[in-house]
């Protein structure tokens, strides 16, 4: 499984996404507000996430919030933390 595939797994299961599946969220699209759906206390949930599968600490929401515009973001934010 890549890892886009995996965050979206992740994101369906630990935000109670039940009714979706990792083909209906696309690469692109927002993760907040008319994309995905979320909201500020998802955030929260996300920051969380990101240290329970990955090991990577958020340090503010102004650091996260180019992070969690899209799947896409997100991944190449997870990579280039796995890199550092």
């Amino acid at each position: 499984m890549d890892l886009k595939e995996k965050l979206k797994t992740i994101l369906i299961a630990e935000l109670n996404l039940e009714e979706m599946t990792p083909e209906d969220i696309q690469d692109a699209a927002a993760l907040f507000g008319t994309g995905l759906g979320l909201d500020s206390l998802d955030a929260v949930e996300l920051v969380m996430l990101l240290k329970k599968h990955f090991g990577i600490e958020l340090q503010s929401m102004e650091e996260a919030r180019p992070a969690f515009a899209s799947i896409e973001a997100l991944a190449a934010f997870v990579e280039a933390r796995r890199g550092a």
